[in-house]
């Protein structure tokens, strides 16, 4: 009996050590990077040809690899697409949906017939009440975003915007999102930068330590 008594004891003592340590371990967190347009979709086209889509693939690719080796896996990070190929955008929010995303950050580059320049993020500005926490968040995180780029890449900041993007709107109502625009293919400038593969990578990491930078404002 008193042997029962001890291993019955152990078991609880193994079970309560479990829970404890289990409380420490913060989960995961679950990262999706929407890689815009591909395909049949190239998005804009900047000097000397260069692609939206092929910019923000490779910028998307250059977050997980980078995940990987720098931060030891930290995130649980999963692309909207891998490669060259047309996704609509449904399929990209029931994704992010159906990966119960704790974030969304969808990568963008942007056009203009003037000299235009800079980084500029978006969320949407109002869309339930039940969306409104997300919608906060949201703008942290895409300040957290803004800052990385501007401080460390030294790229004009245009600042929190709003607009009713499809992948905003689709998303904000079960997790914190935005759209990056990370900067003008058609400025002489920046579509030279976003030629060059060293750029993109540290793009890619402005991005990633943004997103760290939220993460540890939310704990």
């Amino acid at each position: 009996m008193k042997k029962v008594l001890k291993n019955v004891s152990f078991v609880i003592l193994f079970l309560k050590m479990c829970f404890i340590f289990g409380q420490e371990i913060a989960p995961q967190k679950r990262i999706v990077i929407d890689v815009g347009h591909g395909g049949k979709d190239s998005g804009a086209i900047g000097i000397n040809g260069v692609q939206e889509k092929e910019v923000v693939l490779k910028i998307g690719s250059g977050i997980c690899a980078l995940n990987k080796m720098i931060f030891k896996g930290r995130y649980d990070i999963y692309l909207t697409r891998y490669n060259d190929r047309f996704i609509p955008l449904s399929d990209r929010n029931q994704l992010a949906k159906s990966l119960k995303a704790d974030l969304v950050v969808s990568l963008h580059c942007n056009a203009s017939a003037n000299d235009s320049k800079g980084i500029e993020v978006y969320t949407i500005n109002s869309f339930s009440e039940d969306s409104e926490s997300n919608i906060k968040k949201s703008i942290t995180l895409g300040m957290e975003v803004l800052s990385e780029a501007n401080q460390n890449l030294k790229i004009e900041d245009r600042g929190m915007k709003f607009a009713n993007f499809q992948v905003l709107r689709e998303t904000i109502g079960f997790c914190p999102a935005i759209l990056v625009e990370l900067g003008f293919l058609t400025n002489v400038d920046e579509g030279s930068y976003f030629s060059q593969p060293s750029n993109l990578e540290a793009m890619a990491l402005a991005i990633l330590k943004g997103i760290e930078n939220y993460l540890k404002i939310q704990l």
